[in-house]
């Protein structure tokens, strides 16, 4: 019969916390050398740490925070943030309609697939946006949602194994 992890003794417990992040680590430089075919520069790692923003504004930032996310089981609060960042640029306002209901749908609703963290309120004055949506309609989740990955996921993420391998 097989036994779950935490009838394993400590040591062994963090032996396997510690292959995980390595791996992860592995994971994650490779794919910043498939995107970007050469490892981020020192100063560009090093930038990331002084806003939640820089780490944004970097391809290679994103992609590794994206990994990050991914290796916590919380990779939908950035898909989130992004599919609302590029529903802002919908320019076809016969397009936004059918954006915002995939984006409900996929993240706010309470069947999503990959649903985000928002409080009831945020997610009723979003739905209520939502039957007749703006470029706007999904500001107060996009804002929440941004808020709880810088204040929480952000830290933890310069804290990680994934982020200090990638400096010096």
């Amino acid at each position: 019969m097989c036994q779950g992890l935490e009838s394993l003794p400590v040591s062994c417990l963090e032996r396997v916390k510690e292959l995980k992040a390595r791996l992860g680590s592995f994971l994650l430089k490779q794919e910043l050398n498939l995107s970007s075919k050469k490892e981020p520069r020192t100063e560009d790692a090093l930038k990331w740490r002084t806003s939640f923003q820089n780490l944004l504004a970097h391809k290679d930032g994103l992609c590794a925070f994206r990994t990050f996310l991914q290796s916590e089981h919380s990779e939908e609060n950035i898909a989130f943030y992004l599919a609302c960042e590029d529903y802002k640029k919908t320019k076809m306002s016969s397009k936004l309609c059918s954006k915002a209901k995939k984006i409900y749908e996929e993240f706010i609703d309470a069947d999503a697939p990959r649903e985000v963290n928002l409080d009831h309120e945020t997610k009723s004055i979003t739905m209520k946006n939502v039957q007749e949506p703006t470029c706007s309609c999904f500001d107060l989740a996009q804002s929440k949602i941004y808020t709880l990955m810088e204040k929480d996921c952000y830290p933890r993420f310069l804290k990680s194994a994934f982020y200090s391998e990638l400096k010096p």
